[in-house]
């Protein structure tokens, strides 16, 4: 076994390089013209157990990553192991069967349930589908789920118009766990739900990571949240990977200027915990067209003359801590 293949075993997921364009089309004949680099050349691995937070704004491609790493999405380019096993190209019974194992908790809880299916038919799906236990053992287990996941055992009967947004997001957690999977991909589980509700559904995800030996890859744009349940923590930008790093590291020493400018933003519940705010200029550029050399430079405040001729590389600039930016190099 090589080096490479033995550090793609020791962890549960690893992602090498993944791209993930969309073509865009133009003109009488709809000829391919572009493309959208929604996801453009990122790294990343999880360790058994641990909870991966990817942050970054809206369309930065973090959804779309999640996407990809379940295989949900197909991947332009790049490599996907899971438990030490090349996924990136898996089709039909196969990647039927890796779905038992890697699960997707969306950030819709109103879109992501079938209105017209009764909860317990929901979350009892995923097993009928994959014929895990008798139909006698079946509703047990589901009841078993909702109440593990704070619901009363009557919800088996109801419909999902009949539950709140935080209600239903715990639904499809329940749904999620069915087939015990070993990673979950939780895409924005808390943004469509009331403020109050978060905290709630953020500290039933840590209790059940816990419980099942569960593997998060948790995505969000809000650094707050991220930092409450994150191991470690990846920062996106125009669909690069930027920062990557130990949470309290992050928060402590962010070294990307991004990162920086991110963290500035969050608001200090101690008014005497004052911090200068860094406020970025300009827009985010389109994934059409992204910027030449570092995806950042147009908008950064510590641009120099090089970083509009070269992208820089994710390296290692203290232990565990990596950064994309050329001021480390």
């Amino acid at each position: 076994m090589t080096q490479q293949q033995k550090d793609r075993s020791e962890h549960l997921l690893k992602v090498e390089e993944l791209k993930k364009y969309y073509p865009v089309r133009g003109g009488f004949f709809r000829r391919k013209i572009g493309d959208v680099k929604a996801v453009d050349n990122i790294s990343l691995e999880l360790k058994r157990g641990e909870t991966f937070g990817l942050v970054g704004e809206s369309g930065c491609g973090k959804s779309t990553a999640g996407r990809t790493i379940t295989r949900l999405f197909k991947p332009t380019e790049g490599k996907i192991f899971f438990e030490g096993k090349d996924i990136t190209n898996l089709r039909g019974t196969q990647l039927r069967n890796l779905r038992q194992d890697i699960q997707m908790v969306f950030q819709d809880p109103y879109a992501s349930l079938n209105p017209k299916m009764m909860v317990g038919s929901i979350v009892s799906e995923p097993l009928v589908n994959y014929g895990k236990g008798s139909e006698s053992k079946l509703k047990d287990e589901v009841m078993n789920l909702l109440t593990r996941v704070g619901l009363p055992e009557d919800a088996y009967y109801k419909y999902p118009h009949e539950f709140s947004g935080g209600q239903r997001q715990r639904i499809g957690i329940a749904r999620a766990l069915a087939l015990k999977p070993k990673l979950i991909v939780a895409d924005e589980p808390v943004s469509a739900l009331d403020v109050s509700v978060q905290s709630q559904v953020l500290n039933l995800l840590k209790e059940l990571q816990d419980e099942f030996d569960l593997t998060l890859l948790f995505i969000a744009h809000d650094l707050s949240v991220v930092k409450h349940m994150s191991d470690r923590i990846g920062v996106m930008y125009l669909g690069n990977l930027v920062e990557v790093a130990d949470a309290d590291d992050l928060y402590k020493d962010p070294k990307h200027p991004y990162t920086q400018a991110l963290i500035s933003a969050i608001p200090q519940p101690d008014p005497r915990n004052k911090s200068e705010r860094i406020i970025l200029s300009g827009d985010v550029p389109s994934p059409q067209n992204p910027p030449v050399g570092c995806p950042f430079h147009p908008r950064c405040p510590q641009v120099m003359p090089e970083c509009s001729g070269k992208k820089p590389q994710l390296k290692e600039v203290n232990k565990e801590h990596r950064v994309s930016c050329l001021l480390y190099e």
